[in-house]
């Protein structure tokens, strides 16, 4: 019998030490998963430009902590960079919207690609951006 209570006993601590390592994760710093994006321009002048991001995190203990943008000629480079605190939680994917205002005043007229985490678009504009 003792032994029976024994191997019981093993079974249990394994099995808590087996659910404890698979849901723990470590902090680190990643790129969010961007699945679409709308560019909504609105109708004012100077023009405004907007980029609105759809997607998911990986679990809800993941938070969207840093966008940048960045300019290259006619190109926008934007990063959404998340950052996933230490401990344990729930591994259920969690979506996010986030809108990004482009910094546009000033702009030539003409067409501008946008690329958010890998995900790509573009806008025109039909004349140039200053007052």
């Amino acid at each position: 019998m003792s032994k029976g209570i024994f191997l019981l006993g093993v079974t249990a601590l394994l099995s808590i030490l087996f659910l404890a390592g698979c849901c723990t994760v470590e902090p680190g710093i990643g790129l969010a998963a961007v699945e679409t994006i709308d560019i909504l321009i609105a109708e004012s002048f100077p023009v405004q430009v907007f980029v609105v991001a759809r997607g998911y995190l990986p679990d809800p203990c993941t938070e969207i902590y840093e966008v940048t943008t960045e300019r290259e000629g006619n190109s926008f480079l934007v990063a959404l960079k998340t950052y996933r605190a230490p401990g344990a939680c729930i591994q259920v994917i969690q979506p996010f919207e986030e809108t990004i205002s482009l910094d546009v005043y000033g702009l030539s007229a003409g067409t501008y690609t946008v690329d958010v985490n890998g995900i790509a678009g573009s806008f025109t504009l039909e004349i140039d951006n200053i007052l």
